[in-house]
């Protein structure tokens, strides 16, 4: 088979295997149909024929692209995951990507809302109607499970165990994780359950939280009415569903959590990942030894 076979071949794997979202595929798909087209300008053809030189001129080719140092890394990951499956299948015999070096990126710390401003946003919904009952519940099981927004638009109704307060989340992968809730998170999902049975298409859907006509949000509808009701009462910071989910992290470590529990509750594979969260709690860690430390 030739490049673009193996490609198509290894994009099937991930979609069959391992079962990832249509989005990540086809970041995935677009990335490795660069590699192909650098390939085919150089006059290579074959799995066999890629080597770390191959490679480390396409990370070049992207950088005079314009690309930065984060989109290269990605492409990188992207050849790295291909390169282990042709490995695998045996249509190599080497991996071309083992040593490169990924490009150096600076770690941007991710910007958190206050606990104030968390709780001001999540009363900001009218507890009157059923448009401001969902999206109290929603914003209450955001917050509280530190769900993505994917995540949220899909929930189904049995994702829910009220006797034993739990919120089942299907992240990356469709991989599940249990994460606990609140009782503000619980009585909000209670009152809002209360009026979704009344709803006319209640019975139609199994989602969890429905749009007036009956069909699940969507991630753009989320982050449009999250947007507004954070103006709506004065929070100036840019709002979003991952600033809550960003936000939920930062808190949890603040009250003393560790670091493994967060990455659990996150559902992130790797602690890494989890580990930029610590930084973001330094300052509090400060102000907590000076207030308590008898020589501070």
């Amino acid at each position: 088979m030739d490049l673009h076979a193996w490609v198509d071949a290894y994009l099937d794997h991930l979609r069959v295997e391992r079962a990832l979202s249509p989005r990540t595929l086809e970041a995935y798909a677009r990335d490795l149909a660069k590699l192909c087209a650098l390939c085919e300008a150089s006059g290579i053809s074959s799995p066999g024929e890629l080597d770390a030189t191959v490679v480390s001129t396409y990370l070049v080719e992207l950088g005079r692209q314009g690309l930065g140092a984060r989109s290269a890394t990605r492409h990188l990951s992207a050849v790295r995951g291909f390169s282990k499956f042709l490995l695998r299948e045996r249509a190599i015999s080497a991996n071309p990507a083992a040593l490169v070096e990924r490009p150096r990126t600076s770690r941007k710390l991710p910007k958190v809302l206050s606990v104030e401003e968390i709780g001001r946003i999540l009363e900001a919904p009218d507890g009157r109607s059923f448009r401001g009952l969902r999206d109290r519940a929603m914003l209450h099981v955001m917050y509280a499970a530190g769900l993505r927004v994917s995540e949220v638009v899909g929930l189904k109704i049995a994702d829910v165990d009220r006797k034993q307060g739990v919120v089942f989340a299907f992240g990356k992968g469709s991989k599940r994780r249990i994460v606990p809730l609140g009782e503000p998170a619980l009585d909000a999902l209670d009152a809002y359950l209360a009026v979704r049975k009344d709803h006319p298409r209640a019975a139609m859907t199994p989602a969890l939280f429905l749009s007036p006509r009956g069909k699940p949000l969507t991630r753009q509808g989320v982050w449009k009415l999250l947007g507004a009701y954070a103006r709506g009462v004065g929070v100036t910071k840019p709002s979003s569903p991952h600033k809550l989910r960003h936000s939920f992290a930062t808190h949890l470590l603040e009250g003393g959590a560790d670091l493994r529990s967060v990455q659990a509750l996150l559902g992130h594979a790797d602690i890494t990942t989890t580990e930029i969260y610590t930084h973001l709690t330094d300052d509090h860690v400060r102000t907590v030894y000076r207030r308590s430390h008898p020589r501070s």
